[in-house]
């Protein structure tokens, strides 16, 4: 390893000296060198920063909307469309595609950094775009399952913009990607989870092309989006959910947890969550893409996909952080975000269980998922900090960041199950709730308490970054 190479076993001068936990097994972190990389790297968290900032902002006003006693006051029901298309569309899409250009602009060769750059570029394009529309050309909501829109034309050529952006990302990405072998060590084995998520979000933008392309434009507009979105969207349910789980063994190994799983089989988990996604051009293929047998197989795919994978490495990390103890304070912000992270999905995906019907259940089970793939996301962001030439988060603040973020969404999605019992409405605000009964109040006003917390938690996250950032490497605070 040359004098430009990052060490990753420490992050800072303080934490390179201090003894890391004994370890036995593969090491499962990535090793990131000092070079053009990292400056790309550092471009794509900038992006996820003001991504989080903005739906931190659409997201108050969105909690507002929904909260009794307070809703009263808001312009109801399209007021909270509104701020629920940005809402979604930065803290998930943009968000999460930023995440991935971070990690995958870390790894692999060094070629091609100018398609990583202009990825980078016309992807901040198309979310400056979208961020704008509801001020300049606002146009009428479309609550698209995966992707809501603004039926607009400023929003709609900004996420088309920021779909090519993507679509220069992921060629970047493939294009980059190490070589593959038979024989795999820890951080090969991480490279192959981060290879197979890149294969994913491919299959993904094919399906959105796909589906765009052969649709005829004369549908109402909910119809229309919905089925554009909806092969692309479940395709990338198996992308978010392979950076979770490369993210979980990379913040338990950094911890110094003794993950009880072999590279080969890690890396067997990893085909097993991305064999999934093979599922959607056959459904392209074999069945119109407005049938009901279309739209089954997309969610046969994606149920059955993923878990497979998530629970026996969700189980083997759980074991793992549970018997490492932790002496050194910069790592316990990285064990909050991984332990939060796994919480969340695993009550999301306990609530997907007993969903029945279309009520606010729904919602309940995505949060608890999405929210525990951006908790993971947010631990690889403090892990990987110092490589970029920047202060490791420390302190109770960073320590206590994840919890507040997670037990804030906790609180949200018990709500929402709670409010889904009585029947309570997804995607309706105001009036349109009609809150009967008093448990049908408190379950909501749970809800709006726990988002409250939770949107304190998001943007405590980019104070914890931010604070990170402008310290130098190395000083101590």
């Amino acid at each position: 390893m040359n004098t430009s190479t990052v060490s990753m076993h420490g992050f800072s001068r303080a934490a390179a000296a201090a003894p890391m936990p004994a370890r036995a097994g593969a090491d499962y972190q990535l090793r990131i060198t000092g070079d053009a990389r990292v400056q790309l790297a550092r471009g794509w968290l900038w992006l996820g920063l003001a991504a989080l900032i903005g739906s931190g902002l659409f997201a108050i006003l969105l909690v507002a909307s929904r909260t009794p006693g307070v809703n009263q006051w808001l312009p109801a029901a399209n007021f909270f469309h509104v701020a629920l298309v940005l809402h979604v569309d930065l803290s998930v899409i943009v968000w999460f595609v930023a995440m991935a250009g971070m990690l995958w602009s870390l790894y692999g060769r060094t070629n091609v950094q100018r398609l990583g750059w202009a990825g980078l570029w016309v992807t901040a394009a198309g979310t400056l775009a979208m961020a704008l529309a509801p001020f300049v050309d606002p146009g009428e909501p479309v609550m698209s399952n995966y992707i809501p829109v603004l039926d607009s034309t400023l929003f709609l050529a900004g996420l088309a913009v920021f779909g090519l952006g993507a679509l220069l990302l992921v060629l970047r990405s493939l294009n980059a990607a190490p070589r593959l072998g038979l024989h795999y060590d820890g951080h090969g084995a991480l490279h192959f989870g981060l290879s197979a998520a890149a294969v994913s979000a491919a299959v993904a933008l094919l399906a959105f092309g796909w589906s765009w392309w052969v649709l005829r434009p004369d549908l109402d507009a909910k119809t229309y989006y919905e089925i554009v979105f909806w092969g692309g969207g479940h395709a990338l349910q198996f992308t978010w959910t392979l950076l979770m789980l490369v993210a979980w063994l990379w913040l338990a190994s950094a911890c110094g947890a003794r993950i009880r799983l072999t590279p080969r089989v890690v890396v067997l988990m990893f085909l097993l969550a991305l064999v999934g996604v093979f599922a959607t051009p056959y459904a392209y293929v074999s069945h119109d893409i407005t049938s009901v047998e279309h739209r089954n197989l997309l969610t046969w795919a994606m149920r059955l996909g993923g878990g497979p994978a998530i629970v026996p490495l969700g189980m083997a990390v759980v074991l793992g952080i549970a018997t490492a103890r932790i002496h050194e304070p910069l790592l316990r912000p990285l064990r909050a975000a991984l332990l939060s992270s796994i919480l969340l999905f695993a009550a999301g995906g306990v609530i997907g269980i007993f969903i029945s019907g279309s009520n606010v259940r729904i919602p309940a089970h995505y949060h608890g998922c999405i929210v525990g793939v951006t908790l993971a996301l947010m631990g690889a962001v403090y892990r990987v900090l110092p490589s970029m030439g920047y202060q490791a988060p420390r302190g109770r603040l960073a320590t206590w960041q994840p919890w507040v973020y997670g037990i804030g969404q906790l609180m949200h999605i018990i709500g929402l199950v709670w409010s889904g019992g009585y029947g309570v409405q997804r995607k309706v605000a105001g009036a349109e709730q009609v809150l009967r009964s008093t448990g049908e109040v408190a379950g909501m006003g749970l809800m709006g308490l726990g988002g409250l917390i939770a949107i304190i938690g998001g943007l405590l996250f980019v104070v914890v970054v931010l604070q990170a950032m402008r310290a130098p490497a190395g000083s101590a605070r």
